[in-house]
């Protein structure tokens, strides 16, 4: 886990190594001061003159300058070390997600990714500031400040050594206790972040069936679980401060009391004044030394189970990789489907896909009908390789998708997914996200034929209208008709329609079909809907049922031989002839009552 860390640091690596070496120079200039102190309280008794006093004065201000110096500069570069470190962390992190195929990002879960990107980074990177600070400043306090000690005190220092098992015990206790504790929490921020995120995305879905009070209560009981867990680990950390404070006003009774004594017992001759003054400063600066390493302790172990989590992140591969010597040119958009069966789980689960046997000649319109979870998305998402088949193998252009370039195979298939999304900015600047390099005119076409042009001509600033993030000040349709332009930007060798055209009307649906037929004839084009109208002009219609194809025709031919697309066509159609009707008749009794 420090290892792939570590990886991390790179252009602050020189920062890293300069903050130690200028905490040294703190803490040397800082243990000397009561060497000073003691050395002019001496001077003080004897009744040095003036200018001797000055003289030791002028070499403490000094001193205590330099520490300031050496202090502040360690700061400075603790600080551009530790936030650049947690930059390039979360760079590191956000990189590896966007290789992850949809299989990774699943297992992860979008809410716990976000906290390793947030909360987990955060506390890495006050870790690494305290380790490469204070987890060096402490111990050089502690050794040093003994050295002098027991050069100034003699064998009184070792009392100073008598609280570190005492506090180590202590410290090892508390942290065995908390660490488990720990890694519950994090979980549970997971689950409060997840509760959070699912709110904000379905706002409008909560305030229209006002369960606002409902939602309220799920994340102040989620919010409640972490406050539990968090109170329980600070009162035991809290431990830490009385357990010191007991220690330190035990050693200063027997220092001060003991020292005391010695001054009068050998009227000064074993230790003076300044010897026990400077010996008091040591036991605070080792004791404070202390306290701040239980400190770093406590907070490496708030980091350790972030630290894991974000090393899981950098260490994962996705299962979808791009193969050596992959191919880097598509020849045509024909697809075909070999025995394929697909598992969200792997072999082991059950097949969400079972034996697809399908084959689509290049530049074909083909339309896909079936109910609701019949895998209609999950068999297009194969084609990009989003997923890869459990068995069997997907050839797009002759070729088994698994041995193209993952960018070139991309490139070629442009999907328009059931989630519309649409990004933060410009109207123009979202189409370009099809082609970065189209020209305005390009642009305009494109969403003429998507039959965008029009709403997009009624803003006051046209294509350069702001997006406000996930397409929040655009309608449903808006949004569907947008993203279709998008994808015909990147004129790909096949294009898939998830369920695109859901929220467009039937008249607005034929003339999109109109238009990329017109536009894009040697394309590829599937057309998964629910309705029979938008897929009854295809060349071929795949009807699906419970991950497999019970139904391959025309139009024409499903209504002869296949009851479920006779079904759908019937159970949609009757409802427009009734509509008709009830149309027709209300005609007549409006033209009856005015004879």
């Amino acid at each position: 886990m420090i290892k792939t860390l570590a990886k991390s640091i790179r252009q602050y690596k020189g920062a890293a190594i300069a903050t130690p070496l200028l905490v040294a120079g703190e803490v040397l200039f800082e243990v000397l001061i009561p060497f000073g102190t003691a050395s002019l309280i001496d001077q003080v008794k004897a009744g040095a003159p003036l200018a001797t006093l000055l003289t030791y004065g002028a070499v403490l201000a000094l001193m205590a300058l330099a520490s300031l110096a050496f202090g502040a500069a360690a700061g400075l570069t603790c600080a551009k070390a530790s936030v650049g470190f947690s930059r390039n962390l979360r760079i590191d992190m956000f990189c590896a997600i966007q290789t992850f195929d949809f299989a990774t990002i699943d297992r992860f879960s979008n809410s716990s990714l976000v906290t390793r990107l947030t909360t987990d980074v955060q506390n890495v990177q006050m870790a690494y500031m305290m380790i490469i600070r204070t987890a060096i400043r402490a111990p050089l306090m502690i050794v040093f400040s003994f050295t002098m000690a027991y050069l100034m005190g003699g064998w009184m220092s070792f009392i100073f050594l008598a609280v570190v098992p005492i506090l180590g015990i202590a410290l090892f206790t508390i942290i065995r206790y908390v660490h488990p504790i720990f890694k519950r929490i994090f979980r549970k921020y997971d689950r409060l972040n997840e509760s959070a995120g699912e709110n904000l995305a379905a706002i409008r879905v909560v305030k229209s069936y006002v369960r606002e009070d409902y939602e309220i209560k799920k994340f102040d009981a989620a919010a409640e679980e972490v406050r539990r867990d968090f109170t329980r680990v600070e009162r035991v950390l809290a431990l830490n401060a009385p357990i010191m404070n007991f220690c330190w006003y035990t050693i200063m009774i027997f220092v001060i009391g003991v020292g005391a004594y010695a001054i009068i017992d050998s009227r000064g001759t074993f230790i003076d004044v300044g010897q026990l003054s400077s010996l008091i400063s040591y036991g605070i600066q080792i004791l404070m030394s202390l306290m701040m390493l239980s400190m770093v302790f406590a907070l490496i172990t708030i980091a350790e189970e972030g630290a894991n989590r974000i090393a899981e992140v950098l260490t994962t591969t996705s299962e979808i990789q791009t193969p050596d010597n992959a191919r880097h040119e598509v020849a045509d958009g024909s697809i075909d489907f070999d025995n394929v069966g697909f598992s969200y789980g792997g072999e082991s689960e059950r097949e969400a896909l079972s034996d697809i046997d399908l084959h689509i000649k290049s530049g074909e319109t083909i339309g896909i009908i079936g109910s609701t979870g019949s895998s209609k998305s999950t068999l297009v998402q194969l084609i990009p390789r989003l997923y890869d088949a459990t068995r069997g193998r997907v050839r797009v252009g002759g070729v088994d998708v698994r041995e193209y370039d993952l960018d070139t195979l991309r490139n070629e298939v442009a999907m328009v997914l059931q989630k519309n999304v649409l990004f933060s900015g410009t109207i123009a600047e979202n189409l370009r996200w099809g082609n970065a390099e189209a020209t305005d005119e390009e642009v305009r076409e494109a969403a003429r034929l998507a039959q965008a042009d029009e709403f997009v001509q009624g803003f006051s600033d046209g294509y350069d209208h702001h997006i406000e993030q996930g397409g929040s000040n655009v309608s449903g349709g808006q949004k569907q008709r947008l993203c279709i332009a998008r994808a015909l930007l990147k004129r790909p060798k096949v294009l898939i329609l998830d369920d695109s055209t859901s929220a467009v009307d039937t008249k607005t649906d034929k003339l999109i079909r109109l238009g990329l037929k017109d536009y894009l004839p040697e394309t590829t084009k599937i057309i998964i809907a629910q309705r029979t109208s938008s897929v009854e002009d295809a060349d071929r219609v795949i009807v699906m049922d419970s991950g497999r194809i019970c139904g391959i025709g025309t139009h024409e031919e499903l209504l002869r031989e296949n009851e479920i697309y006779r079904e759908v066509y019937l159970s949609q159609n009757k409802k427009s002839h009734d509509d008709r009707a009830d149309e027709l008749e209300e005609t007549e009794v409006s033209a009856d009552g005015r004879n």
